[in-house]
């Protein structure tokens, strides 16, 4: 939905939603309070995005959260990368010439470690490997980082919410201090986020688009954020979705993407956003004071 079309389905709507629900306390904007900062596919403009080198130049910044992008190979492994085609952001095709498209599900795990994932970005970063997802969290949690996890095109691989809560749980991201404090699983399919919402209720979701007002009272039962694109956003949808309580009791809220420069980050803060993906965490940092 566009910002223009949000605020007006937010006048009209607003006053519904306080009936649904209560609405919440005072937010960002009003209290004072600083929104999150999120390095976007780690600090994705001065490394190769979702490498453990952008983990480490975010953590460098001095970024507490990271978001990635979780997709699956041929024989199953989890794997960090965010097109559904390895071709952008590897030498897939100097590597593996007959094997257009080159999609990540047509490669296997071993294959994909083989690929150079850095040389695209800069010389620097040459030999720089696409993780798994079980490398990418040993190395958020080398930083004692956290982290928002996007499962990627749930529709292509049947199965990923249960196989990657599983890999979450095995690598010990599950236990209290993660889920209460440093885990948010996110999708742009709300069947997918619902899947992870009903298979482990505590881990906190994320569902990234921008409902109309109307369906939020849906989205609230198995989701704690409605994270749009900063493109779509307004004051007033940002109070809307305030409004609602998620399912584990707490108003809802909103991380937006993706914001690159200062005018934009101290526009949607002022908003009321709770949080700002960023692929440069440092200039929206220094925007907004977080």
């Amino acid at each position: 939905m566009h910002a223009r079309a949000v605020a007006a389905s937010t006048t009209a709507l607003l006053g519904t939603a306080a009936l649904l629900l209560p609405l919440s306390p005072a937010r960002a904007a009003d209290s004072g309070a600083r929104p999150v900062v999120v390095a976007h596919r780690g600090a994705s403009a001065y490394a190769p995005e979702n490498t453990l080198a952008a983990v480490d130049e975010a953590a460098a910044l001095g970024v507490d959260w990271v978001e990635n992008d979780v997709q699956r190979t041929k024989d199953g492994e989890l794997v960090v990368v965010h097109d559904d085609s390895l071709q952008r952001t590897t030498d897939v095709e100097e590597a593996f010439p007959d094997r257009a498209p080159w999609k990540v599900k047509d490669f296997t795990a071993a294959e994909i470690a083989r690929l150079d994932a850095g040389s695209w970005f800069g010389p620097a970063y040459a030999g720089a490997r696409v993780p798994t997802l079980e490398q990418f969290v040993h190395r958020v949690e080398r930083h004692d980082q956290k982290l928002l996890l996007e499962i990627k095109n749930p529709q292509l691989y049947p199965g990923i919410e249960r196989q990657t809560l599983k890999v979450l749980s095995n690598e010990g991201w599950l236990d209290r201090p993660h889920v209460k404090h440093r885990l948010i699983v996110q999708s742009f399919s709300a069947d997918s986020v619902r899947t992870v919402h009903d298979l482990k209720p505590a881990v906190k979701t994320g569902f990234l688009g921008t409902p109309p007002v109307a369906d939020l009272p849906s989205y609230a039962a198995f989701t704690d954020q409605i994270n749009p694109s900063y493109a779509s956003l307004s004051s007033g949808y940002v109070a809307a979705v305030h409004a609602f309580r998620g399912p584990h009791g707490r108003p809802l809220e909103v991380f937006t993407w993706t914001v690159n420069d200062a005018d934009a980050a101290r526009r949607v803060a002022g908003f009321g956003v709770d949080g700002i993906i960023t692929n440069t965490p440092d200039v929206v940092r220094e925007a907004v004071g977080g």
